[in-house]
């Protein structure tokens, strides 16, 4: 059987990864602990120089995660793998090259002999007039931080204020997309400011309006729609009000029109409404589909390309279990298929025959606050303190490394015996607005004394 791919001089093949997520990862760390040494150069480029596990984004919303126990560190994990921070813009398949540009100086060009585009997705922005400069996503771990401290800081806001407008601006919440992070995101952020309101004379749950938007007739579908109904219930008893078959027609100046008729103002606009393939896949010269999603075979490499692979969100993975569809685009795939695409780049190392991916889909796990939680896994239906364990067990053995299991796990465990922590950091948003103040001052004070000259 023919061997893989050799480079010229006999140098080791180079195996290049662009995105350090979900598949990534996984990927190069496969292939770092199975590949022999000197077998293959495995060089991972990402802008940034950690994993974010994306489950566990609105538990660290809420403060029940340090935030950095959610964040795999690249350079830790992948210590077999050179590791580059900037961006992809451009991918030429003929010549094996692509086009890396890193933060500060020249873009310049890496060749490879095999390929792992799984740059990921964005946030599906639509245009709605206002929500380009008022909305936030729920994706990074710098969203889900500053959403925190934004929560807390319209608290600390409306119990400041004397303005009766101002408050119930402050006061109001709404969030769009009742997917995954957009139940989960909401659920978690309301559970955490009605605990805050103790801290808070004068404002109390039944003060604060959060709303839930969603475009289709459901919340949850990846549960069912039994436990999405169940969900629907539980989030109306604890005062959510949840707008279905509802779209939001513009966000201007932080007043929310709803395609209902609804219309009020709101303070925090956070925008899960769904996601699309990265941006790169649009500069490359590789097939995709009418979603830009790069087209692969169920061994996971791009059609007609035998050296370039993909999965996850950017690529449209055929689901053998139910044939004509495909793998929806979750941390649950992803991470198994990360898996099959680091035995195939093997096996195309060592000429060997390449595998489909195949795996039945098991199931789904949500968390609703503190003890609340609702899965379906295996046709089995859980919901309420049950389903909240299970969510936590099951995303507790499914975060990479053992070090960041011990960290989540020591977090929820001192959690148990101390209260939450209630603090906002509003500053990190402008870190430099206190030395920014200090300078203006010192300089207005120079221009008084005249020891500076006027402007």
């Amino acid at each position: 059987m023919a061997r893989g791919p050799r480079t010229p001089g006999g140098s080791p093949p180079r195996i290049l990864i662009i995105g350090g997520g979900y598949v990534g990862l996984n990927t190069a760390m496969r292939l770092q602990r199975r590949l022999r040494p000197g077998e293959a150069e495995i060089t991972v480029l990402d802008s940034d120089s950690y994993m974010t596990y994306q489950p566990f984004l609105p538990e660290a919303a809420a403060g029940s995660l340090e935030p950095r126990h959610v964040v795999v560190p690249l350079r830790r994990v992948l210590s077999r793998c050179r590791i580059l921070n900037g961006w992809v813009v451009r991918v030429d398949s003929a010549r094996r090259s692509v086009e890396f540009r890193p933060a500060e100086g020249e873009s310049y060009e890496i060749g490879y002999d095999i390929l792992v585009v799984s740059p990921g997705s964005v946030s599906r922005i639509l245009p709605i007039p206002g929500l380009a400069e008022n909305g936030i996503g729920f994706k990074t771990v710098e969203e889900a931080i500053h959403l925190r401290n934004h929560v807390l800081g319209q608290l600390d806001l409306a119990a400041s204020t004397r303005r009766a407008d101002v408050r119930r601006r402050a006061l109001t919440f709404v969030f769009v997309g009742a997917g995954f992070a957009g139940v989960e995101a909401l659920a978690e952020l309301e559970d955490m400011a009605g605990y805050a309101c103790r801290y808070h004379p004068g404002i109390s749950r039944a003060d604060m309006r959060w709303v839930l938007v969603e475009a289709t007739g459901r919340i949850l579908p990846e549960v069912g729609e039994e436990m999405g109904r169940w969900t629907l219930e539980q989030l109306r008893a604890r005062g959510i009000d949840v707008r279905l078959n509802t779209r939001v027609d513009t966000a201007e100046h932080g007043d929310i029109v709803l395609s209902d008729g609804g219309r009020f103002p709101s303070g925090t606009l956070v925008w899960t409404a769904g996601v699309r393939p990265h941006p790169l896949m649009r500069a490359t010269d590789l097939p995709v589909d009418d979603k830009d999603r790069l087209k692969v075979t169920p061994r996971l490499n791009v059609e007609g390309r035998d050296d370039v692979f993909s999965a996850g969100d950017c690529a449209a993975v055929p689901d053998l279990t139910r044939p004509g569809e495909y793998c929806a685009p979750n941390a649950q795939h992803a991470v198994r298929q990360a898996r099959r695409l680091a035995g195939n780049i093997i096996a195309t190392l060592r000429g060997t025959p390449l595998a489909d991916y195949r795996h039945a889909y098991a199931g789904s796990v949500a968390s609703l606050g503190l003890h609340k939680g609702v899965a379906q896994i295996y046709g089995h239906k859980l919901h309420g303190p049950l389903a909240w364990f299970v969510h936590r067990s099951y995303h507790l053995s499914r975060v990479p490394t053992i070090n960041k299991k011990v960290r989540v796990l020591s977090d929820w465990t001192l959690a148990l015996f101390f209260r939450r922590e209630i603090v906002s950091f509003g500053a990190m948003s402008r870190p430099r607005a206190e030395f920014e103040f200090a300078a203006r001052s010192t300089v207005h004070a120079g221009r008084l004394n005249g020891d500076l000259p006027p402007t």
